[in-house]
């Protein structure tokens, strides 16, 4: 009934949707299995793409020819840029999403990808050969489907447990049954599993709501967008979310529900996302607190839901209603579904490769929350570099790898390959140490040469980047070049207030000045106008940040050159790290376990220290 594919995708939430087109994209033939076509790119949580650093990804996806970007674009009700008040690093782009017009773009764009196939039918089990080579998966029916790669991207799925008070019952997400077998046959091979937990807020009719005594947050004035691409449009109209804040009678109320709570009767043995976590825990950890913050987020353009981004709970049913209505504005709340959490099985990641291949089992990838992640995003990513590996091993090419200087998609992998984790990971800007570089403007100059070199991204997408680059460096000399008058300047200067000129100046000096940018420039000086009239705003933002920052551009990418000399040293598979009389006990069992490919990697294992890598260094001969 099938032909056997090149590779197969099980689950289509935003890993396996990423996954499925990558490979697909890239010449592949592609499996995409789910339990339920009409849940395929599901917002299972918040209606929101982006944030701090979080939209960093998105942009990185779009930018090596993911479809995260644009299926944001496509489905959003409103644009926030956050973190404008601080430098050009921090600032992150965030989308409020329309939930079900996410998940029908999500489907639109799946069906119309070459090579693509989809299947309704849990998945099972795995093929496995005696030599420990993955060949297909078993579906819950017995059918036997071939592949020469399989990426399991399954979400909450495996084992999944839902928590509502002292209420429990199997499932993957509201509705939805959970996935059995896996993880059980994982085991069996040999894979370490443990579990983890995330949750979700009530989800309320907004029409019960006074959004009067909320505050607005409206999107911004002049709204960007996440897609490179031209195709991909900003908003037109958008709709506002809104704030409001928990109190001390809300408190009161949600601990008369602790002694039924299953976070604190044990019942919940994984760990919650620790910068996510349920309302319960923010007021039994942080109790000195009176209030907590509370977005009001519309769920859509033609709906009436409301997600409570703030409110994520496994408390009773009856003490979610009571405490809700103790919130300012939610007086008279009507309740569509009440909040949950669910325990899942994850894999622990140090047993992946840093192409995200399992170490056991040849063609066998994990994507997703399968890892220890949370957010679509970072499941998305991790969609994107699997399905791109799959495609490179299948073709007997060499994986693909993002650096740390590269991408925050290089930080998180490499976190969880060499790192692993415990609790459910989220990226942060603080993760990454070369933050400037990485910036969510210039995604494009960093990756999509790249993606057009292997395959993913097309020739349009990689014109446009490189129209964009040279777009910069022409309007940089520009700039360098540019002289002022006093009396093209003085007077916007003196309405900052900034210094004043008393003789002709270069523009680049009164650019760098921190009270100063090309916007306002532009704006008030005819010249820069004139200069900057045949450019872009991107372009003139990359400009502008090239030039501004440039002192602490160069000095990053020194450090990531020093860094990239250890990364060039590669090491055997077979290392034998035991052989090492000088090396302690710990760093042994550790490099030995996670069998790092190289010097680079070896170094950000826990644990590992200077004296570490110089004691291989010197064993190597260098």
């Amino acid at each position: 009934m099938f032909p056997e594919y090149d590779v197969i995708v099980v689950g289509a939430g935003h890993a396996g949707c990423e996954a499925a087109v990558a490979a697909a994209n890239m010449g592949s033939t592609v499996l995409l299995v789910t339990m339920n076509m009409q849940t395929i790119g599901q917002m299972s949580c918040n209606p929101a793409m982006g944030g701090i650093a979080k939209g960093q990804i998105v942009r990185e996806i779009d930018a090596m020819g993911g479809y995260s970007g644009l299926v944001s674009d496509k489905s959003a009700i409103q644009f926030r840029m956050l973190n404008l008040s601080k430098g050009p690093a921090m600032w992150s782009p965030r989308t409020q999403n329309d939930r079900m017009l996410f998940a029908a773009v999500w489907r639109e764009m799946l069906e119309n990808t070459p090579r693509l196939d989809m299947w309704q039918e849990m998945v099972s089990g795995l093929m496995v050969s005696d030599s420990g080579k993955v060949y297909g998966v078993v579906t819950q029916m017995g059918t036997e489907i071939r592949a020469k790669s399989v990426v399991l991207t399954n979400g909450t799925f495996l084992n999944g447990t839902i928590h509502i008070g002292e209420k429990q019952m199997g499932g993957g997400r509201a509705g939805e049954r959970g996935a059995t077998g896996i993880t059980e046959q994982l085991n069996s091979l040999g894979f370490d599993s443990g579990r983890m937990k995330t949750g979700t807020p009530p989800r309320i009719d907004g029409r019960s709501l006074n959004y009067d005594m909320m505050e607005e947050q409206a999107g911004d004035l002049v709204p960007s967008k996440f897609s490179y691409l031209p195709q991909s449009l900003a908003l037109s109209k958008q709709r506002s979310c809104y704030v409001t804040y928990t109190n001390a009678d809300v408190h009161d109320v949600l601990r008369t529900g602790f002694e039924q709570s299953p976070m604190f009767t044990g019942r919940i043995k994984g760990l919650g996302p620790r910068y996510c976590p349920s309302i319960e825990d923010k007021i039994d950890r942080f109790a000195e607190r009176d209030r907590h913050q509370i977005f009001v987020e519309p769920e859509g353009w033609n709906t009436v839901e409301v997600y409570v981004n703030g409110f994520s709970t496994s408390l009773a049913q009856d003490v979610q209603q009571k405490a809700l209505r103790l919130i300012p504005g939610f007086e008279n709340a009507k309740m569509f579904r009440p909040g949950y959490a669910i325990e899942y099985d994850y894999f622990p990641p140090t047993q992946l490769l840093p192409s995200l291949e399992t170490k056991l089992i040849t063609g066998l990838f994990f994507a997703g929350q399968i890892n220890g992640t949370t957010g679509y995003e970072e499941a998305g990513a991790q969609g994107l570099m699997a399905g791109i590996n799959a495609h490179q091993l299948v073709n007997e090419k060499e994986a693909v790898v993002l650096r740390r200087d590269q991408a925050y998609i290089g930080v998180l992998i490499d976190d969880l390959v060499n790192k692993g984790t415990d609790e459910p990971y989220r990226m942060f800007t603080s993760r990454a140490e070369y933050r400037i570089l990485l910036r969510q403007d210039n995604a494009d100059l960093r990756l999509t040469e790249l993606a057009f070199q292997i395959g993913l991204a097309n020739e349009d997408r990689y014109k446009l980047m490189l129209n964009k680059r040279d777009g910069i460096t022409k309007l940089s000399q520009q700039i360098k070049d540019c002289k002022l008058e006093p009396a093209d300047v003085n007077e916007y200067l003196s309405a900052i207030p900034s210094p004043q000129l008393n003789q002709k100046s270069p523009l680049l000096p009164i650019l760098s000045r921190p009270e100063i940018n090309m916007k306002d420039l532009i704006t008030a000086v005819d010249k820069v106008a004139e200069l900057a009239n045949s450019y872009d705003r991107d372009t003139i933002m990359g400009a502008e940040i090239a030039l501004k920052y440039a002192h602490y551009i160069d000095r990053e990418r020194e450090l990531a050159h020093k860094m990239k000399r250890l990364e060039d040293i590669n090491l055997h598979h077979n290392f034998d790290y035991n052989s090492l009389k000088s090396m302690g006990t710990e760093a042994k069992e550790k490099l030995s376990r996670i069998k790092p490919i190289n010097l680079g990697q070896a170094s950000r294992i826990s644990g590992i220290n200077p004296s570490d890598i110089a004691i291989i260094m010197v064993h190597l001969g260098r």
